[in-house]
């Protein structure tokens, strides 16, 4: 009952849950992306466990963030993981005709929105860190009140994609974009960052070309060995 009546605790709760709405776009972005190549009926099931397993990552992620962050060249190669996991998204996708290929992995999907999330949340945590104060209640509570936010997000994006291929590109060149800011963030490059502020903006931009212009590559070339 004291809870219930605890004005901290409910100010604290709102602004997880709203830290939440604002962080997890790029997360919903990425499990659309690797849930779109499913068979519809396995495309729920990604998105839920996928969606889970992901906020359940962030509970574990927000103890020992800070510390990671710290460490020398780890969000350098978190930055490439999502080069990677990026280029292979395009790349995966038909192109031209905008629909799905029908022909993917549920683990192997639930697996890439595992790791992109691992690495794109290690920012976001901090802050909703900063807002539970300690309270691991709290924390849990916010974050699991955000599952069915990131869900509909993510089957809101998968219907767009269907919709509109074009939003497939834009999807890839965020994860892109999140590659490269994560890069610059790193704490071996502090030092040059913070006497070369331009390379917050650049790297993000290079991350983001980077993916799509491998990934339609990759995706043209692969066009052509079915052909």
């Amino acid at each position: 009952m004291e809870l219930l009546q605890n004005t901290d605790f409910w100010i604290g709760l709102i602004k997880i849950v709203w830290i939440n709405i604002i962080l997890s776009g790029d997360n919903a972005v990425v499990i659309a992306l690797a849930a779109r190549s499913l068979p519809p009926e396995q495309q729920k099931k990604a998105v839920m466990f996928g969606s889970g397993a992901a906020v359940i990552l962030r509970v574990v992620l927000t103890v020992v963030a800070a510390k990671l962050l710290e460490m020398s060249f780890l969000q350098i190669l978190g930055g490439i993981l999502l080069f990677w996991i990026g280029v292979q998204l395009l790349s995966d996708d038909e192109g031209e005709d905008g629909h799905s290929k029908n022909t993917g992995s549920l683990m192997a999907a639930i697996r890439t929105i595992l790791i992109a999330d691992l690495v794109m949340s290690l920012d976001n945590v901090i802050a909703v860190a900063a807002a539970a104060k300690g309270s691991m209640l709290l924390l849990i509570l916010g974050l699991a009140i955000s599952i069915p936010m990131v869900i509909f997000g993510s089957t809101l994006m998968i219907r767009l994609m269907e919709r509109f291929p074009i939003i497939v590109l834009l999807g890839a060149a965020l994860i892109g974009w999140v590659g490269g800011e994560t890069i610059v963030g790193d704490a071996a490059l502090k030092t040059g960052m913070s006497t070369n502020g331009w390379m917050h903006l650049v790297a993000p931009a290079l991350g983001a070309a980077f993916v799509v212009g491998l990934g339609k590559l990759m995706q043209k070339r692969k066009a052509q060995a079915i052909q």
